[in-house]
């Protein structure tokens, strides 16, 4: 027997949850299903540090993308139909099981994508995932008569990409597809990929909960942070194989562990569910901007796993390309962060030109690595983001103090004039 106060939900009809529902929070499922990304995140960046440490970089980027788009439009997808649509009821949950699988299978195709431009297992696991959610959006059609239509269209529309990304995987096999059209082919599917929830949603719009997104949203991102401090401590254990502790190992540890700080402080310091409930029509710009802020993350990870390995032995790479490593996805997190708050904050509280200061500085360090050292860089990136913190925490706290101002003391409700 269930312990009292449980609720076993076998079977619950799928109908549109209340877009206000009050005290609307992430389910234990939803926690879970998070975590088979963790997996997949971990995958890409472990072969995009790989590419890095070894001089292909620039080479190994394209795949990180491409890769990285799969697990980040499976994750948001199923994020905004659970936001809508969560019964939390046996098929619910083993449907959703049926996605974490696709997750998994994805994840172990990560290598052989990165290192061979071999996609197939890739293409197995993102297909495993998106019959997941077809059935998911099959099931709301039929249970959810008001929604039915847009349901249906984005089951169709799913599954008609979904066929264009087996096909496209079918003929690169078979050696009908030039390689120099595989890339302007994926981006063509992309493009429909992002296109399937505006078309499906003229029909009529789904019930998701602004604050629920904002806070799956949220959680996304610190699992990508997390993945940072991952990716750094494996290039801290392969330092120690290397039995060479250094002053500039210690300093780019630190550091980077400084600057993850400074990138999550930047990235909560103002809800975003406030702006979305109050801007649901930028909700396609805010959710889609994610992608770089995401990608962002994962690649500084990789930047940070080359860094601190490339204190304890040598690596390929030049300085000033493990320089721009971490450089550049801390000036593209900065800008779209900026972006991104801009779209749905009534009064954002980061500065664009405070933004752009950072991001100039940032991106001009990089060229003084050949000899200042690859330390002193993360070391002054990490100071810049937490410069960029401080500034904001004044800005704000100074605005509190003028508003306080000008609307005077609160009234003590005596009647006295």
């Amino acid at each position: 027997m269930p312990p009292a106060g449980t609720t076993i939900r076998i079977r619950g009809r799928m109908s549109a949850r209340p877009i206000d529902e009050p005290h609307r929070a992430s389910s234990q499922l939803e926690l879970l299903f998070d975590l088979t990304f963790v997996v997949a995140v971990a995958a890409v960046t472990a072969q995009l540090a790989h590419g890095i440490a070894d001089g292909h970089g620039l080479a190994g980027l394209i795949p990180f993308l491409q890769v990285f788009f799969a697990i980040w439009w499976a994750w948001m997808n199923f994020t905004w139909f659970a936001s809508s649509y969560d019964t939390d009821d046996v098929a619910y949950r083993l449907l959703t099981m049926v996605q974490m699988a696709g997750v998994l299978v994805l994840a172990a195709g990560v290598p052989a994508a990165a290192g061979h431009a071999d996609y197939g297992v890739v293409t197995l696991g993102y297909l495993i995932m998106r019959i997941g959610l077809v059935a998911q959006w099959l099931r709301a059609g039929l249970e959810d008569p008001a929604s039915r239509r847009t349901a249906l269209r984005y089951a169709a529309g799913i599954t008609v990409v979904q066929m264009g990304w087996v096909l496209r995987l079918f003929l690169a096999d078979a050696g009908v597809l030039p390689s120099s059209s595989q890339l302007p082919l994926f981006a063509c599917l992309v493009v429909l990929e992002l296109a399937v929830p505006r078309w499906a949603e003229r029909a009529r719009a789904t019930n998701w909960h602004p604050h629920h997104i904002a806070e799956r949203y949220g959680l996304f991102t610190i699992i990508l942070l997390g993945e940072s401090v991952l990716a750094a401590s494996r290039g801290v254990e392969k330092a120690l194989e290397a039995d060479q502790i250094s002053g500039p190992f210690v300093v780019i540890a630190g550091c980077g562990l400084v600057l993850l700080f400074a990138l999550w402080w930047l990235y909560f310091l103002v809800p975003a569910g406030e702006g979305l409930s109050d801007r649901r029509h930028r909700s396609y710009l805010w959710g889609y901007s994610h992608y770089g802020i995401f990608a962002a993350l994962a690649a500084l990870g990789a930047g940070l796993e080359v860094a601190v390995e490339q204190s304890g032995h040598d690596v390929a790479a030049s300085p000033l390309v493990l320089g721009y490593a971490v450089a550049i996805p801390v000036g593209l997190y900065l800008a779209l962060l900026w972006a991104v708050h801009a779209l749905v904050v009534a009064e954002p509280v980061i500065f664009p030109t405070a933004v752009l200061g950072c991001v100039t500085v940032i991106l001009s360090l990089p060229l003084a690595t050949p000899w200042i050292g690859m330390a002193a860089v993360v070391a002054a990136i990490a100071a810049v983001c937490v410069l960029l913190v401080a500034f904001t925490i004044w800005t704000a706290a100074v605005g509190v103090r003028a508003g306080a101002r000008r609307h005077g003391p609160p009234s003590t409700g005596s009647g006295e004039s």
